[in-house]
């Protein structure tokens, strides 16, 4: 088309109503000038859902229709002048003399003609324009009922599952024994309709170490203080698989012990939380760890309040977690499924502002050391650094805190041992570090170089259990152990 028409055409949309308007130019491969022109839609803000493409679409075949009946019937008066035009000049001779009112007649006919020629054009055009935009949505709507045919697919695996646990599902406090274990394994009750997956965000920082903690001479971590003592992590071993989730539920969650437990609970009893979701209540618990091996609750707790992420931890028979979409720390005890505490911690950041590199809203992580219970953030004011604070643990009220120079989101995860924050560099590369430690007593911060594995590659929650001295794990569906080893201070 050439340049003067597609400045025309230009001028024509825009006086009809679009008002964002580019026209560029440019060679193609083979030199050759292409025109483009892009108009901005004067009615759509956005293009249309999947839900709204049967409706655009009948929307585009009613102004085709319109168009056309107005293209017919332009041609059908254009047509009319032309006979009147042709009546009017045959039989004229050369010398004929037209009368001076029919000229006037006949001159206002022919502009009329040219009018009637730009608009059957530009409706033409306008024609061809919608054809093409009903296409290109018939084709975006089969994609889409293509994609809704999968997803219905996967859902309904899912419901059969969901159901299965329902029908097994007990409201009271039921004990399995191994000859009495129900058919069904737990799944997360999260809503199927609404499923809304917490956006992950992927950033990897590699520190490098400038100084690394010496073994002993056989290879192995020393280890002066003892199993029992405290002292600087200098060792983690390889990971250690006991389940695997099997839904996207599971694909990453927080499962922990009581390292202090209280009664009726033991050292055994598990618990499980999938945190895959937007409304996540349930609290899968476990009596034994052969039940929690094989899949098979002794109780499901509903919380009374949403959690948000993968920082939650037992303690003292209580469960510690943050409210969904808040700052809010709650405790709630699990023996009376009663909130028996919450406090809001000062200036953090949640749901997003300032969480660990992989995203997941875990902008406020809680742990446990052998000195009790902290909490894992940042605020504005520390423009993004980490914040450490020792909480009470039965009025959540703020003993102490600390500000360290680690950038919460240039870290994967991070833990408490020995009043030590230890971080880990990477939550996606199968061989990667712990690689800064802050010490609570002396305020000072170093690098280290301590190996660690995420032999499943996304590794969503670290904590560590002062009574089994292990690191427990969630790596991509897969509930994991670390041993470990601590060197004197």
């Amino acid at each position: 088309m050439p340049a003067l028409q597609l400045l025309f055409l230009a001028c024509l949309i825009w006086g009809m109503g679009a008002r964002t308007a580019q026209l560029r130019k440019a060679n193609d491969r083979s030199g050759r000038c292409q025109y483009t022109f892009t108009v901005a839609s004067p009615i759509e803000s956005s293009c249309p859902r999947d839900d709204q493409a049967m409706s655009a679409i009948q929307d585009l075949q009613r102004d085709s229709s319109i168009q056309h009946a107005e293209l017919q019937s332009t041609k059908v008066r254009l047509s009319s002048l032309e006979n009147l035009l042709h009546q009017m000049t045959s039989g004229q001779g050369a010398g004929t003399q037209i009368p001076e009112g029919l000229q006037g007649q006949l001159g206002a006919l022919r502009r009329e003609q040219k009018l009637l020629e730009i608009q059957i054009k530009d409706l033409q055009v306008s024609n061809n324009n919608l054809l093409q935009d009903k296409l290109a949505l018939e084709e975006e709507k089969k994609q889409l009922e293509q994609e809704n045919e999968d997803l219905s697919r996967r859902l309904e695996d899912s419901s059969q599952e969901v159901a299965r646990l329902r029908k097994g599902k007990c409201s009271s406090i039921q004990r399995f024994t191994q000859d009495m274990l129900p058919v069904s394994r737990e799944e997360s009750q999260w809503n199927l309709d609404t499923l809304a997956f917490q956006e992950l965000k992927s950033e990897l920082t590699e520190v490098p170490a400038s100084q690394i903690l010496k073994g002993s001479p056989s290879g192995q971590p020393r280890n002066k203080e003892g199993d029992s003592g405290c002292g600087v992590l200098v060792w983690v071993g390889e990971p250690v698989t006991l389940r695997t989730a099997e839904t996207i539920a599971g694909k990453y969650g927080v499962w922990m012990r009581d390292p202090k437990p209280t009664h009726p609970y033991t050292q055994e009893t598990t618990w499980r939380i999938d945190t895959v979701g937007t409304d996540i209540r349930q609290v899968f618990e476990y009596s034994l760890i052969s039940q929690f091996e094989q899949g098979y609750p002794s109780k499901v707790h509903v919380l009374p309040r949403a959690l948000e992420s993968t920082g939650a931890v037992v303690y003292a028979g209580s469960l510690y977690f943050q409210g969904a979409k808040s700052r809010t720390v709650l405790r709630y005890e699990l023996n009376t499924e009663l909130v028996k505490a919450e406090k809001e911690i000062p200036g953090a950041g949640y749901h997003g502002q300032f969480p660990y590199a992989w995203g997941g809203y875990t902008d406020i992580d809680l742990a446990v050391d052998e000195g009790g219970l902290w909490v894992i953030y940042s605020t504005e004011e520390a423009k993004g650094a980490i914040v450490l604070s020792k909480l009470n643990p039965e009025n959540l009220e703020l003993e102490r805190t600390w500000e360290t120079n680690i950038r919460k989101q240039s870290v994967a995860n991070a833990f408490v041992i020995c009043g030590t924050l230890y971080t880990v560099s990477s939550y996606s590369s199968a061989n990667t570090t712990i690689n800064f430690a802050y010490d609570t007593g002396t305020g000072i911060s170093k690098t280290l170089s301590v190996p660690f594995k995420n032999r499943y590659k996304y590794s969503s929650m670290i904590d560590y259990n002062p009574q089994e001295r292990k690191l427990f794990a969630w790596d991509n569906f897969n509930m994991v152990t670390y041993d470990i080893k601590l060197s004197e201070m």
